[in-house]
């Protein structure tokens, strides 16, 4: 049985059809990635497996479990969490009050503290700024702490959405060892990215979506190899 398994989903916003019959799954231990275009349907994926969004038609399950039952914030207690894209981190509480935040589904306070120190193990600059307001972090900061926070949950599953954008090139590579880094110490991870070439280096296997639909999905090494990838998302002619 996959961690993850989304069956036939259909998401609408409003008339327009924006997921058209998605179907994918997440072995546990896995990153797996969806690349595509703007507009494509990755974002969407991800907010409707959260809860943010219900689907038309199709169901979601977590390890058998289905999801549609479930509203966006009883999921987080199912230790699924979500990385947004832009960060949305709350800009005027400090870096410490954002990661107490992520874990406002568990009431372990002693675990809590645990985890935010695996935080700043992970990301020394949060554990600096632990008492700055994080409005006036950087845009590599900033996306950090929302990675810290989403942590925060404990997720067994973490879907992120566009973790290095906006960000200097020189972030960017930090960025990805950092989510090679949390996979390895057991998090299963869904990973949205524009930067496919950096994604299909650390996924196991990626979904190519094109509007609302999965046009292709191999392993990560065959689709770096594959022609119409190359040419549409590597930049290679």
């Amino acid at each position: 049985m996959a961690m993850l398994e989304v069956n036939n989903i259909h998401t609408y916003y409003g008339n327009i059809h924006a997921l058209k019959g998605i179907s994918i799954t997440v072995e546990e231990g896995e990153i797996v990635t969806l690349i595509g275009a703007n507009g494509a349907g990755k974002t969407t994926t991800l907010r409707t497996i959260s809860g943010l969004i219900k689907p038309a038609q199709g169901n979601i399950k977590l390890e058998g479990e289905d999801l549609a039952a479930y509203p966006a914030h009883e999921i987080v207690y199912k230790r699924v969490a979500m990385v947004p894209e832009g960060r949305g981190i709350f800009s005027k509480l400090t870096v410490a009050e954002n990661l107490e935040m992520g874990a406002y589904s568990r009431d372990n306070k002693a675990e809590m503290k645990t985890d935010m120190e695996r935080v700043f193990d992970l990301f020394p600059r949060l554990k600096e700024r632990r008492t700055q307001v994080s409005g006036t972090l950087s845009g590599g900061e900033q996306q950090m702490l929302a990675t810290g926070r989403a942590m925060m949950a404990r997720p067994r599953l973490l879907l992120m959405d566009e973790p290095s954008m906006g960000l200097a090139p020189v972030l960017v590579e930090s960025v990805f060892d950092t989510i090679v880094r949390i996979n390895k110490e057991g998090t299963t991870v869904l990973l949205v990215e524009q930067n496919a070439t950096m994604a299909l280096q650390i996924a196991s296997r990626g979904y190519v979506l094109q509007t609302g639909e999965i046009v292709l999905h191999d392993s990560a090494d065959n689709l770096q190899k594959n022609e119409m990838v190359q040419k549409a998302y590597l930049g290679i002619e």
